[in-house]
């Protein structure tokens, strides 16, 4: 199977990096409204659930991709090109924080971006893939519970002070990530398998919203509770996607085209954004009027799609 080729799975990809995109933009800007913004700390806005949206999209294609490269090129190939690509992840994220560091930009003085995040979710995901979907059920659960309970007790503050939960963090991003592949092969199995996916996503949903009455929801803190809530809207969401591509064979081919290349383009958007942010004029970016605001947007939104458009006629596929 080329899980390239699954309409759904594109199209998600696609939303999922614009949506991130869009997000990185709004978050500098004063005029963007709060709930158009991360939260600070504990509650949930619209955009904190789109980096769980990536997360979910790695997630529905890494065990596919993993077995099929494993059957084709053995277990150390498949090992070592895994390992290389998170860790390149984590390296891209590095420098990304660094020049946020580098223009002041990053007040908390720990560098730790959303891609280091995902990269080390990568990397641990990547000892557990092979084993079968309820270990990975019950490894994802595992680590919430242990995860919640060191924050509670240990290192709140610190996981508070450091941008998406820091290096501790990454562990409940990584609850996330194995969770995705074990409802993935949900998605991705046969018969009454397949049939249970919108299922278990509403019971993931259920699970992290009866846990909020416990665990305040905040993605800053990566608490558990917006681990399961996210994951399971990333899953309605992604359901939605698939069912709109194959009732109505929606092509969506702007979305396409964005997830093909998801990482090229997100690494591009920081130097579009950087144009804006560079000069140290704040009517330019952070205290621009809406209507230089809607500029900024499209030249932004159009640049990466113009960039989208010709590595896809290109048929250029950056990867790590």
């Amino acid at each position: 199977m080329k899980i390239s080729r699954i309409a759904s799975i594109d199209l998600f990809r696609g939303f999922a990096i614009l949506t991130m995109v869009l997000a990185n933009y709004m978050a500098a800007v004063s005029i963007i409204p709060v709930w158009l913004k991360h939260t600070p700390d504990v509650g949930l806005t619209v955009i904190d659930l789109i980096a769980p949206f990536f997360i979910f999209a790695i997630g529905l294609t890494y065990g596919l991709s993993f077995r099929n490269r494993l059957e084709r090129d053995g277990t150390f190939k498949t090992y070592s090109q895994f390992f290389t690509r998170y860790l390149a992840i984590i390296g891209l994220g590095a420098i990304i924080s660094a020049g946020e560091t580098a223009v002041g930009e990053n007040l908390s003085g720990i560098d730790w971006g959303v891609l280091q995040a995902i990269g080390m979710a990568g990397l641990i995901t990547l000892v557990v893939i092979r084993l079968p979907s309820v270990y990975r059920w019950i490894i994802g659960a595992g680590i919430l519970i242990v995860y919640q309970i060191i924050l509670n007790h240990f290192l709140l503050n610190l996981t508070i002070r450091s941008p998406h939960g820091g290096l501790f963090g990454s562990l409940n991003w990584a609850a996330m990530l194995i969770l995705g592949t074990a409802m993935a092969d949900l998605f991705h199995g046969e018969g009454s398998w397949k049939k249970a996916f919108p299922w278990a996503s509403l019971a993931v949903l259920g699970a992290g919203i009866a846990l909020a009455f416990l665990v305040p929801v905040s993605k800053h803190r990566v608490s558990s509770s917006y681990v399961l809530i996210s994951l399971g809207v990333s899953a309605l969401l992604f359901l939605l996607f698939h069912w709109l591509a194959g009732r109505f064979n929606w092509k969506g081919r702007f979305l396409v085209v964005w997830g093909i290349n998801p990482l090229a383009l997100y690494f591009l958007h920081y130097l579009i954004i950087g144009i804006f942010f560079v000069p140290g004029i704040p009517a330019i970016f952070q205290t621009a009027s809406l209507w230089l605001v809607l500029l900024e947007i499209a030249v932004l939104i159009g640049g990466i799609s113009a960039v989208a458009y010709w590595l896809d006629r290109k048929k250029i596929s950056i990867s790590l």
